[in-house]
């Protein structure tokens, strides 16, 4: 199973906490969008996940946590674009946060887990 977190939520920035709470667990709940009544229990474990790829803007809450993926493949999808404060509100600074937390994840992981 690939595991992708997330196209719709940036999980990675504003839920790593829960997210490394489902890994500890070894699972998460996934409600169906198109049958709300079915919700389904995900295996989060290695054995069970092929790969994990992490969509993000914001590395930085994750930053501390890698650690706890080495047993896990992956790679993040890293998104940096030229949006100002008026369309990215809950951003930090490009230039002053992102871009050096990108370089420092970067040297962290390696450039082979980045797309």
């Amino acid at each position: 199973m690939i595991a992708s977190v997330s196209g719709r939520t940036d999980i990675p920035t504003c839920c790593s906490t829960w997210f490394f709470n489902r890994l500890r667990e070894g699972y998460v709940l996934v409600r169906n969008p198109l049958n709300s009544r079915q919700v389904s229990k995900i295996r989060l474990d290695p054995d069970a996940v092929d790969g994990t790829v992490f969509w993000m803007k914001n590395p930085i809450p994750m930053l501390d946590k890698l650690d706890r993926l080495k047993d896990y493949t992956y790679y993040f999808q890293f998104t940096l674009t030229s949006y100002g404060k008026g369309v990215e509100r809950g951003l930090p600074g490009k230039r002053d946060v992102i871009i050096p937390a990108f370089r420092r994840l970067s040297d962290a992981i390696g450039p082979e887990r980045f797309l």
